[in-house]
């Protein structure tokens, strides 16, 4: 018996076959491009996404998937895809990155349950009502990524409560905020259903089914956004369990079975439902992999073990720093027009130099969300680790000392896809939530916090910089 789980990333698909035990078989990636027709524009071909999945699907074993009873779905949180009665998207995804609208947020009010980013489904909708009415007339529905995705492949238009939660549309607990909607002069008909993650929505297509190599009518589980599900594939489902992900953004997740308060540039949502922990609070940093690989690309490195060897050969500059805001920030600044780049350079100073402030200006940031958390009221002093981004054992090194944490490899390279394929073992009845506990991946510890004083004031500085700039935005 096997249960496939698909993440539908921003730059990438990951599909991951796990077994009875959920323990993965076989795994792939296919990439598609984000494009930016204007600045501050995020959009992506949601067909180039389901024609990605295809072709993911196409270098799984062929006996794994002809063995798959059930399909779970992860995606990328935030955006929107405006979508037809029969399922076609109308125009590109607007994606979480995206800051065209951040100049309508005046919507939402401090204070705010959770933090609204320009990013988010509400504003990019009102966006889209004011700019492109007839497109906003001809619009059945509202998805986010994973629920169109699944739609496409022959499913219900319904969604879960993790997903709603971060659209700015709805209450914490994921109910859709019909007031608000209507107020935002959008329709309420545009959103779909809720229902819980590992609920069925529906089977697999004969049409998709051919396409991918699986057999026609499995059942597809609801599915839930790619946090949720990354954390549920690397073990957290118990209040307390932190998790650190580090991928074309960066997440720090603490688990809660009580609905956290709210905290300005922290976010509370609900957890992949029935599954563990009901509940999370994230900091939510953009400019993680996003920031580092375009830095790779300035500096005109080829590859990724070149850039990591001139960046970690010596010792960090005591002068140069590096803001890595290169498309807004989140957690903790809620600050979209913030912007990046290199300050206190000398004519010395390499691309080596450049390369290794850019990795400390990343884990500074991430300090930045973690210290808002342990402020609410949350220390912590061990994290799990998971995301393509966090490798290098030199980058985890610098992680932890930055961070202050123990960090713990998790035993799940697709931490999300995983996830996913559980909600789907989850739908099809092969797992119950009490039995969550006997599947927690095995992790090894992988770097713990050896003190820097240097690193301490290069991080203090950090921060006063972004405090003396951030009004030149």
């Amino acid at each position: 018996m096997r249960f496939l789980g698909i993440d539908l990333g921003t730059g990438s698909v990951k599909l991951a076959i796990v077994d009875e035990h959920a323990r993965e078989v076989a795994a792939s990636s296919a990439a598609y491009a984000v494009t930016s027709a204007q600045p501050g524009w995020a959009e992506t071909s949601a067909d180039a996404w389901s024609a990605a999945v295809v072709d993911a699907a196409s270098r799984l074993p062929a006996h794994e998937r002809e063995a798959v009873s059930a399909i779970g779905f992860s995606g990328q949180m935030h955006g929107v895809v405006p979508t037809a009665a029969d399922g076609r998207a109308l125009r590109l995804a607007m994606l979480w990155p995206d800051t065209r609208a951040r100049g309508l947020l005046d919507a939402w009010p401090e204070p705010q349950p959770n933090p609204v980013a320009p990013g988010m489904a509400g504003p990019l909708l009102r966006w889209l009502v004011t700019h492109e009415p007839a497109l906003a007339a001809d619009m059945r529905w509202a998805l986010q990524p994973k629920d169109w995705l699944r739609a496409r492949l022959g499913g219900a238009f319904v969604t879960d409560p993790s997903d709603a939660c971060a659209t700015a549309l709805a209450a914490p607990s994921g109910e859709w905020d019909a007031a608000l909607i209507e107020r935002l002069g959008l329709s309420r008909a545009w959103f779909a259903p809720l229902a819980a993650s590992d609920s069925q929505a529906g089977a697999l297509s004969a049409e998709a089914a051919s396409a991918l190599g699986l057999r026609a009518g499995i059942p597809m589980a609801v599915g839930a956004g790619d946090t949720p599900c990354a954390a549920l594939g690397s073990g957290l489902i118990g209040d307390g369990d932190a998790l650190l992900t580090t991928g074309s953004g960066g997440q720090i997740v603490v688990m809660s079975d009580e609905a956290p308060s709210p905290v300005r540039g922290l976010h509370t949502y609900r957890g992949a439902a029935s599954t563990g922990a009901r509940w999370y609070r994230m900091a939510a940093m953009q400019n993680v992999g996003v920031a580092l690989e375009t830095v790779r690309g300035w500096l005109g490195y080829a590859a990724w073990p070149a850039a990591y060897e001139d960046a970690f050969a010596s010792d960090a500059s005591a002068s140069v720093s590096f803001l890595p805001y290169l498309s807004g920030e989140r957690s903790p600044w809620m600050n979209p027009a913030a912007r990046g780049g290199w300050l206190g350079l000398g004519l010395n100073d390499t691309r080596g130099t450049m390369m290794r402030a850019a990795f400390e200006g990343v884990a500074f940031a991430l300090r930045a969300g973690l210290d808002a958390i342990r402020a609410s009221g949350t220390p912590l002093s061990s994290m799990r680790l998971a995301g393509g981004g966090s490798i290098d054992a030199r980058w985890r090194q610098l992680l932890a000392d930055a961070l202050d944490v123990e960090l713990h490899a998790c035993d799940c390279p697709n931490a999300a896809a995983r996830g996913a394929a559980i909600i789907g073992g989850m739908a099809a009845g092969h797992w119950r939530a009490d039995e969550l506990a006997s599947l927690v991946p095995a992790s090894t510890r992988v770097a713990s916090p050896q003190g820097h004083d240097a690193l301490d004031e290069r991080h203090a500085r950090f921060i006063a910089l972004y405090e003396r700039v951030e009004d030149w935005f």
